[in-house]
C-alpha cells in the first residue's frame, strides 16, 4: 500500500486515476495538518501553496516522488530532492490547448477591436464606423519560437486562412514542412509578418528581443501579442511605436512586472491585457492535475515516468559513479548546442576509458537534456529528453571506443546540422575537473563553466591584442584564455572565460576585426 500526501486543493477528477488503484491510500490534508503522520508518505502532490523545503523533505523520509500539479516548480527544492533520491515530476503539456486558444482569441479580439466595441456599448454607445476591423484570412502571420504552443497556433492559423512565417533557429525543414509553414530568419518575419505572436522562453537572448532595433524592422500597422513571458517585447521601447501608429495595436497576457500596476500601456486604447490567463482553462487545471496523477501511479507502479524535472531514481551507488561525467556530459551539450545554432538531425556520443565501463545511458540523457535546454521554452531532463528529441526530428546514439586521445576518460560528441557536422570531446580529471579538450577541429584545453567567448579567426600577429583592447574597453575582464591553431598562419581559435556575460554592442565590435570569421557567446 503506497500512502500519497494531497496537500493543495485538486482539481478531485484529476486525482481519478490514483482513487481507482487499489494499493494507494489518499489523504488530503495540508502539512501543518499531517504533521504527526509526514514519515509515513510515499507521495508528496501540491501545486504553488505548499513550500516543498529541505526542512519538509527531513520529515519525509519515505518520500519517493513529489508531484507538481502545474509546470513551475519554483515552490520545490529540487536539488534537496535530488539529492534525497526523490523525483521531482510536474505537467509541462497540460496547458498547451489553452495558451494556444488564448493567443488565437487575443489576436481576434486585437484586429477586431473586440474590447473596445464592448466597452463602447456598455456605455450606451452605437459607434460602428470607429471600430472597423481587419479579416485574419489570408494575413502573414509571424510567429517567434515553435515549441508546442507556437506549433498549436500555427495550426489554428492556417485554417483561419493565414500564411504563416516562423522564426525558430532550431526548427528543421521537415518539421516545418508537415506543419504547413515556412523557415525565415527574424529580419525575414520582422519585415513581412502584419501580426507577431511570440512563444519563446525568457532567457537572456530573448528579454528585450523585440526591442527599438527589431521594432523598427517591423511593417508599418503591425500587431503584436505576447502570451508567453513577459520581457520577451520591450515594454519601454514599444511606447514610442504606438504613439507615432506605427504598431496598430498589442495584446499581451504578460508583464515584465506583475501586476503591472501603473502601466503607461495601459493608456494606450489599442493595447488589450489581460492578466496572465493562459492556462486559466477549467480544462487545463483537470489537465494537470490529471497528468500528474498518472504519472505518480505510473511511477509507483515502477513504470518510467516522462515529465520529470531532475534525476530519474538511481542507486546511491550508481549516481556517485557517474555522478562526475553526468556534469561534464550536461555542458558539452549546452555548449554544442549554442555553437551548432542550426537545426540538427542526429547526435552522436562515444565513451572510451573508465567511463565505457560505467552506466552510460543516464550519462547520454543528462547530454541530450543539456543540449536541448537552449532551443525549447518547456523543462528538458533527463527523462524526458529522449521524447523531446524524438518530437524535434532529432535522432541520438551512443557508441565505444578504444581511443581515448591520452586520457583516462573521454566523452565526444559530433553534431549532425543540415549543412555542417561540429564534434567537441571532453575528460573528467578527479581533483582537476572538468576539460573541454578538442572543439571543432582544435586540440584545445578549457574548463567548460561560466561566460565563455568563443572566437575563430586566421592566425595573425596582434589578434590577441585586438580582442583584448575591444573587451577592455567595455570594462569586460578576462579570466582566463586558451588558444589552439590548425597550422601557423591558417585557421585558428581563442576560447575566453569572462568575468561577465558580453551584450551585442561588444558582439560586433569584435566581428568587425580584421581576420575574424567567427564570434560566439557561451553560457554554462
Amino acid at each position: 500500500m503506497f500512502r500519497i500526501l494531497v496537500s493543495d486543493a485538486i482539481n478531485e477528477e484529476g486525482l481519478a486515476p490514483l482513487r481507482k488503484s487499489e494499493q494507494i491510500e489518499i489523504v488530503q490534508k495540508n502539512v501543518s495538518e499531517a504533521e504527526n503522520e509526514l514519515h509515513e508518505f510515499d507521495a508528496l502532490l501540491v501545486r504553488s501553496a505548499t513550500k516543498v523545503t529541505e526542512e519538509l523533505l527531513s520529515k519525509m523520509p519515505n518520500l519517493k516522488i513529489i508531484g507538481r500539479a502545474g509546470v513551475g516548480v519554483d515552490n520545490i527544492d529540487v536539488e534537496a530532492a535530488t539529492k534525497r533520491g526523490i523525483v521531482v515530476i510536474n505537467a509541462p503539456n497540460g496547458n498547451t490547448i489553452s495558451a494556444a486558444e488564448h493567443t488565437f482569441a487575443m489576436m481576434a479580439a486585437l484586429v477586431r477591436h473586440i474590447p473596445q466595441a464592448h466597452i463602447s456599448v456598455k456605455s450606451r454607445e452605437w459607434n460602428r464606423s470607429a471600430f472597423v476591423g481587419m479579416e485574419l484570412k489570408g494575413k502573414h502571420l509571424g510567429i517567434i519560437g515553435f515549441g508546442r504552443i507556437g506549433s498549436e497556433v500555427a495550426k489554428r492559423a492556417r485554417a483561419f486562412g493565414m500564411t504563416v512565417h516562423v522564426y525558430d533557429p532550431f526548427l528543421t525543414k521537415e518539421r516545418a514542412e508537415k506543419l504547413g509553414v515556412s523557415i525565415h530568419t527574424l529580419d525575414e518575419v520582422l519585415a513581412c509578418a502584419d501580426i507577431i505572436t511570440v512563444h519563446t522562453p525568457l532567457t537572456k537572448e530573448t528579454k528585450g528581443l523585440l526591442g527599438e532595433k527589431n521594432l523598427a524592422k517591423t511593417k508599418k500597422g503591425v500587431y503584436l501579442i505576447n502570451c508567453a513571458r513577459g520581457g520577451i517585447i520591450d515594454e519601454k521601447a514599444l511606447i514610442p511605436f504606438l504613439q507615432n501608429g506605427h504598431v496598430a495595436g498589442v495584446a499581451l497576457d504578460v508583464f515584465e512586472q506583475e501586476p503591472p500596476g501603473d502601466h503607461p500601456l495601459l493608456s494606450f486604447d489599442n493595447v488589450i491585457v489581460t492578466p496572465h490567463l493562459g492556462a486559466s482553462t477549467v480544462e487545463a487545471q483537470l489537465n494537470v492535475a490529471t497528468q500528474v496523477a498518472e504519472e505518480i501511479l505510473q511511477f509507483l507502479e515502477g513504470k518510467p515516468v516522462t515529465s520529470s524535472i531532475n534525476l530519474p531514481a538511481l542507486s546511491k551507488d550508481v549516481y556517485e559513479k557517474i555522478q562526475a561525467f553526468y556534469h561534464l556530459a550536461k555542458k558539452m551539450g549546452m555548449i554544442a548546442s549554442q555553437y551548432m545554432n542550426i537545426p540538427v538531425q542526429e547526435l552522436s556520443v562515444t565513451y572510451a576509458g573508465t567511463v565505457a565501463d560505467l552506466e552510460t545511458t543516464y550519462i547520454t540523457r543528462s547530454l541530450l537534456a543539456g543540449f536541448l535546454r537552449p532551443r525549447v521554452a518547456s523543462t528538458v531532463n533527463e527523462v524526458n529528453a529522449a521524447m523531446i528529441a524524438k518530437e524535434r526530428g532529432i535522432t541520438y546514439g551512443e557508441k565505444f571506443s578504444d581511443e581515448t586521445h591520452g586520457y583516462a576518460n573521454c566523452i565526444s560528441l559530433t553534431v549532425h546540422g543540415e549543412n555542417r557536422t561540429f564534434t567537441i570531446k571532453g575528460t573528467h580529471i578527479p581533483n582537476y575537473g572538468d576539460r573541454i579538450v578538442h572543439f571543432d577541429g582544435f586540440t584545445i584545453d578549457f574548463a567548460p563553466e561560466g561566460h565563455l567567448l568563443y572566437i575563430q579567426h586566421q592566425d595573425r600577429p596582434g589578434m590577441i591584442g585586438k580582442v583584448g583592447n575591444v573587451l577592455g574597453e567595455h570594462q569586460v575582464n578576462i579570466a582566463t584564455m586558451q588558444v589552439g591553431r590548425q597550422e601557423a598562419g591558417g585557421r585558428a581559435i581563442m576560447l575566453l572565460s569572462l568575468d561577465k556575460p558580453i551584450d551585442d554592442a561588444v558582439m560586433q565590435k569584435l566581428t568587425e576585426i580584421e581576420d575574424i570569421d567567427t564570434v560566439k557567446r557561451l553560457e554554462v
